[in-house]
This record gives structure tokens, C-alpha cells and sequence, in this order.
């Protein structure tokens, strides 16, 4: 069982406008997560802000637009940061803000840091611009990128006591974070290609003869686009059928944020899957009442239970 250890009631000014800023981020620069990190109870809400916030710092290295050598050299300077967070060396008074709430989050709650550690491995990779020939190969760069922020994310949620399966939450958390991340590379297939990178497996592309890449608004000439993304759609549906396996393990709030941002993307993933073609031509998204349907949803139960009783059903 993972439990998460609540953080005393008490927060210091500097911490608190440390949090804040890590909010503001948030709310910034990633609408689908602050959307469902709002159904969390406050300490909760804040330390996944801090996790974001530094999070967003290694991407921003990353799709930046310094040259590469420099780009691994920031990745590295932000490693040693995070070492000083992990020994607890950064004060309540430090100039930077997304330290110092992550510091706070880090002692509130057991967030396995090293998945810190995993996701600047994955922007190094894109850095150093590595392409996949499988998905198994895929799976490597999802799991740092994405993957550990559901192992993180998880440190913060804990799991109920007594939840049926909870030595396998960590494993779910990082099914459903390769789930994510699936969906994200479908939704903005022509905007990477755009930016000379390719992370569908060359396997999938040369099946469905789309090889040449999507740096036009159309399919490759001959190209069976629609059923590579029908293929692949399949693929993030299994992912996310496993990773739901996580929902009944945590508490109603947390399962609540995590069946809304999951449903955000299951969503988008229905959207890509009935018009193809339009990830060519622009971003996917949804509005904001359908988002706002997903966190009712969410906070309802309705994919906690849903999930429950398919167990039910498999252990009968």
C-alpha cells in the first residue's frame, strides 16, 4: 500500500507564495492537468502544481530554442537542483520558487523524486534527437516522459488502506501516463514533424506506408493514415483499459482528478479516432463544457465504479 502523508496545516508565507506561483504555471500552461487538479483538496492541489511546475522547466529546456549543447547542459543544471532538493538543501527563502515548493511537497508527501531524474532522461533523448523503431522501443522515452509523472503523481495521491491490488497502483499509474502520452503524440503528430521530430515506432509508419512523414497538411501520397491512427488508438484504449485498473485504489478526490484528466484525453482520443485527418491540420482539443462534463464525471465516481465492477466481473 502507498500512503500518502498528509502535510501539516500550517504553511509558511514564503512557502505559500512559493505554491502560488507553481499554480499560476499551471493554470498557464496546462489546462487539461489545472482542470483536474482542482477536485483535490489543497495540499494535494499544490504539491502536483510543484510537480508540474518543475516538470514544465525540463520541457521547456527541451523545445526550446537554444542549441542542443546547451540545452543538455541546462537538463544537467536542473539534475543538480533536484539533487539538492532530494537532501533537503534548498531553504524556505531560496529565489526560486518552483524549488521551494517542490522541497515542501517533497517532505509532505512520498513522491518518489527519482521519476524527476527519469523525465530529464527523456528530454535528453529528444534533445539528442533519437527516433523509435518499435514500440517497445517507444515505451522507453513514454515511460520517462510520462510514465513517471504517474509514478510521482501517485506519491501524492497514496492509495486507500486496504485497497484490493494496491501493490500494483505504481505499475497502473505508469500504464496510465503511457496512455497520455500516446494520445499526445497522436494529437500533435503534424506540430512535432514540424519541429523535425518523429516518435511514432518507423514499424507502425512503414505498415501503413506512411514513412515519408507529416509535414504537409495531407497523408503521404498512397498513405493509409487513417488506419495507422485507428492502429494506434487501439493501442493508447488498452493502455488506458489497464491503467484505470488504478481508480479504485484511491481516495473518491484523487480518483476524481485522475478519471478527468484521463477522461479529458480518452475523449481527444475518440475525437482523432472518428476524423484522422484533422491532427494534420491543426491542434485537437476540446471545449470547455465537455471538459467540464469530464470533472463532474470524474468527481461523481461513475469510472471508479465502472472499473470496480469490470473487476468484479473478471475475479467472479
Amino acid at each position: 500500500m502507498i500512503r500518502a502523508v498528509e502535510s501539516a496545516p500550517h504553511v509558511s508565507a514564503p512557502v505559500l507564495a512559493a505554491y502560488s506561483y507553481c499554480e499560476a504555471v499551471t493554470g498557464q500552461q496546462a489546462r487539461n492537468f489545472a482542470y483536474g487538479i482542482r477536485l483535490l483538496p489543497a495540499a494535494k492541489r499544490r504539491a502536483m502544481s510543484a510537480l508540474y511546475a518543475f516538470s514544465r522547466r525540463v520541457d521547456d529546456i527541451g523545445d526550446g530554442g537554444l542549441a542542443d549543447e546547451v540545452k543538455l547542459s541546462r537538463l544537467e543544471d536542473t539534475r543538480a537542483l533536484l539533487a539538492r532538493i532530494r537532501a533537503e538543501e534548498v531553504e524556505e527563502d531560496d529565489t526560486d520558487p518552483v524549488a521551494v515548493a517542490l522541497s515542501h511537497a517533497a517532505r509532505a508527501f512520498p513522491i518518489p523524486l527519482g521519476g524527476l531524474d527519469e523525465l530529464i532522461d527523456g528530454v535528453q533523448m529528444d534533445v539528442r534527437g533519437e527516433t523509435y523503431e518499435t514500440w517497445d522501443d517507444l515505451k522507453v522515452y513514454c515511460r520517462c516522459v510520462a510514465g513517471a509523472i504517474g509514478r510521482l503523481s501517485l506519491g501524492v495521491f497514496g492509495t486507500e488502506p486496504g485497497a484490493r491490488g494496491a501493490e500494483r497502483a505504481a505499475e497502473y499509474a505508469d500504464t496510465l501516463g503511457l496512455a497520455l502520452q500516446l494520445t499526445n503524440i497522436l494529437r500533435d503528430v503534424r506540430e512535432d514533424a514540424l519541429g523535425g521530430r518523429t516518435y511514432l515506432p518507423a514499424d507502425d509508419l512503414a505498415k501503413f506506408g506512411c514513412s515519408a512523414g507529416f509535414s504537409a497538411p495531407t497523408p503521404p501520397e498512397g498513405a493509409d493514415f487513417a488506419g495507422l491512427v485507428h492502429f494506434e488508438v487501439r493501442r493508447a484504449r488498452a493502455l488506458f483499459a489497464e491503467g484505470y485498473r488504478l481508480l479504485p485504489m484511491l481516495d473518491r478526490r484523487s480518483g476524481a482528478c485522475v478519471a478527468a484528466m484521463a477522461g479529458i484525453y480518452r475523449r481527444l482520443l475518440d475525437r482523432i479516432e472518428r476524423e484522422p485527418e484533422a491532427v494534420l491540420r491543426g491542434r485537437v482539443s476540446l471545449p470547455g463544457h465537455e471538459k467540464a462534463y469530464v470533472a463532474v464525471r470524474g468527481l461523481s465516481g461513475l469510472d471508479t465504479r465502472h472499473v470496480a465492477r469490470g473487476s468484479v466481473r473478471r475475479r467472479a
